[in-house]
């Protein structure tokens, strides 16, 4: 067996072999700390009977620790280039799958079925771009996959966001979007020093582990994230006053106070004060009320 991808001499030698240089806009930083990816592996509960989805693998670096609990790894890389480093860093890998394409593109149901057949116990983990996190997360909560969870790496701030409580600065809608299909947690934190290139802001590990079922009931679930995104939408403003300038009119404002009444939620607070169970009943109060 070679020596481990992530180390500062060896990384640097396969991207001088492969003559490979960045690009900034593909936010491609790669993990040079063992110890990190080790964390990483086992905060997904990597075993031998895992299936594992990793998005952007870059040389392999995550992909290896993967690989060296998972039975089988499918990893989808957007750049092309990478594509023949990735065949020869990982070439004593044979259960591990390469597949050229925009995960955002891809029928990921079809994938999994074709991929994964006969698999109970199916993860994603990945060291993910900043500039993608949230369509890519989204995506893979909103497609309701049949996997356990997602262990991810991204943007620190970002992570605090998606795991915040209500009353914080960091609680908003995509806090709300997460924890709708999954509890998040924020595992470990990791500075920019792990990475080449050194990226400028330092990341966290977040495990998002799928619910089976929401924690709120709610009677339409696209116009409960149309309240939930209103009410956020100028952090600064009241509840009462954003969602009459950003989903009702102003004719509508005795609906909406009505809606509020109803469910004993004052229009004069602010959204991030709202648990996920107090939107769901307002939701579904101003639904009803909509519709009458």
């Amino acid at each position: 067996m070679r020596k481990d991808i992530a180390t500062p001499q060896y990384t640097k030698s396969i991207l001088d072999k492969h003559k490979f240089t960045f690009k900034k806009s593909l936010g491609q930083n790669f993990l040079i700390d063992r110890n990190i990816l080790d964390k990483i592996v086992a905060t997904a509960g990597v075993g031998s009977d895992t299936g594992v989805i990793e998005i952007g693998p870059g040389i392999g670096s995550l992909t290896e620790q993967i690989a060296k609990k998972a039975r089988k790894v499918t990893a989808f890389e957007i750049d092309q280039r990478l594509i023949p480093i990735l065949k020869d860093t990982l070439s004593d890998y044979p259960h591990v799958k390469i597949i050229h394409q925009d995960v955002l593109e891809a029928d990921l149901q079809e994938v999994i079925a074709q991929e994964f057949s006969g698999f109970d116990d199916l993860m994603v983990v990945a060291n993910l771009p900043y500039y993608v996190t949230t369509p890519i997360i989204l995506k893979l909560l909103t497609e309701r996959l049949p996997i356990r969870g997602i262990v991810v790496m991204i943007q620190k701030e970002v992570a605090n966001r998606m795991a915040a409580e209500p009353g914080t600065k960091d609680y908003g809608s995509l806090s709300i979007a997460v924890q709708y299909y999954a509890v998040a947690k924020s595992e470990v934190k990791v500075p920019k020093t792990v990475f080449v290139p050194q990226p400028n802001v330092d990341s966290s590990v977040i495990s998002l582990t799928l619910r089976e079922q929401p924690p709120v009931h709610v009677e339409d679930e696209d116009f409960f994230f149309e309240v939930v995104r209103s009410s956020f939408a100028q952090r600064r403003k009241t509840l009462l006053n954003n969602l009459q300038n950003n989903l009702f009119t102003k004719e509508q404002k005795l609906l909406i106070q009505e809606a509020l009444n109803d469910t004993e939620i004052d229009g004069k607070r602010r959204g991030e004060t709202l648990s996920i169970e107090e939107f769901a009943r307002l939701s579904n109060a101003l639904l009803k009320l909509k519709l009458c």
